[in-house]
């Protein structure tokens, strides 16, 4: 029997919750099938932890991590306590020290999902974030404090970051419809974003079954709303993807239910999975979060694993539990995050 450890970090407010019930569906699973078993380690990091020790995570944090087949993430902030970039700042560290250049975060409308646009189409793409340079380097600083202070954030894109990342996307799009859109900036970023899009006409002959184009990211957020039912896959920087997968999942019904993967694609450091949404601090200990967006993000976690069907298998409880009606009060229901996990495991 195949064994993989996983190493859970549940993080701040209703990232507890729905890490809870994403376990509880992977150990269903796991019996169900029978066929590999998942150690589980805890980690208790987060904002208890930062009044506890002065730091939101331990001094040796990547190193505990590295050892991990997989890490499954929560969710990190309670800005009525502690500032959001201090939270934040370990989660992004471990996407650039493990080479997590690859954030996958599929958009698919669902059965039984009410959308906010009138007509919608056949909603299913995947944007391909950008994940480790960009607009996320923390390269800048602020001098001169007082009423003159000045603010400065630098961009970093390298060729190679880019490349990568598209050759990601296109494997990607080979695998679905054989559709790729770029998304850019480069009419008025006239040095990073025109890079990609020289290394777009640079990397796309060798992908002549994949139709490609390029959208400015002003337009493609028109689109993502105009005609979402055209795009496959999208490939876009770090801010720009990160914008975006907020859109894409409000328009497939919240993101309560938008799971994502911080993918090392060479496997030399484990792989990051979590629900795209936040802490929620506001409804934080009621038990009404969502957990769908966790559930899905664990069958992410198993496909990575190698474990097509257990992931098939949860993608399948969620689809039917939604296509039934079961909601939680985000998607204008009135099931509690046990109760929809309850259901969901029904389905399964």
């Amino acid at each position: 029997m195949n064994s993989y450890r996983v190493a859970i970090y549940p993080g701040d407010g209703i990232g507890k919750e729905v890490c809870d019930q994403a376990v509880r569906v992977l150990q269903h699973v796991q019996r169900q099938e029978g066929s590999f078993q998942l150690q589980f380690s805890w980690l208790p990091w987060g904002c208890d932890y930062y009044f506890q020790h002065g730091s939101v995570v331990p001094d040796d944090y990547l190193e505990q991590l590295k050892v991990f087949d997989a890490i499954f993430f929560g969710a990190v902030g309670d800005p009525g306590r502690l500032a959001d970039h201090v939270t934040l700042k370990p989660l992004v560290k471990i996407r650039q020290a493990f080479n997590q250049y690859a954030c996958v975060r599929p958009a698919k409308l669902l059965s039984g999902v009410r959308c906010p646009l009138v007509n919608p189409g056949e909603i299913d793409f995947v944007v391909v974030r950008e994940n480790s340079e960009g607009e996320y380097a923390s390269c800048g600083g602020r001098v001169n404090p007082g009423p003159e202070e000045v603010a400065v954030q630098t961009a970093v894109h390298t060729r190679r970051g880019v490349e990568r990342v598209l050759r990601y996307g296109f494997e990607l799009a080979r695998t679905r419809r054989k559709r790729l859109t770029m998304i850019t900036k480069s009419n008025a970023l006239t040095y990073s974003m025109v890079l990609w899009d020289d290394v777009l006409d640079q990397v796309m002959p060798e992908y002549d079954e994949v139709t490609t184009d390029r959208q400015h990211v002003d337009a493609a957020a028109m689109n993502f709303v105009r005609c979402p039912h055209e795009f496959d896959v999208v490939v876009a920087s770090n801010l720009f993807g990160d914008i975006l997968t907020d859109l894409a999942g409000a328009i497939v019904g919240g993101l309560g239910l938008a799971p994502s993967a911080n993918i090392n694609p060479e496997r030399v450091f484990p792989s990051l999975f979590e629900p795209v949404h936040g802490s929620a601090p506001d409804i934080a200990g009621q038990g009404i979060a969502n957990p769908v967006a966790a559930i899905q993000s664990a069958a992410m976690l198993l496909d990575w694993l190698d474990l097509k069907q257990a992931a098939a298998t949860i993608r399948v409880g969620v689809e039917r539990a939604l296509a039934d009606g079961a909601a939680t009060p985000d998607l204008g229901g009135g099931l509690n995050t046990v109760q929809m996990t309850d259901i969901i495991l029904q389905c399964m």
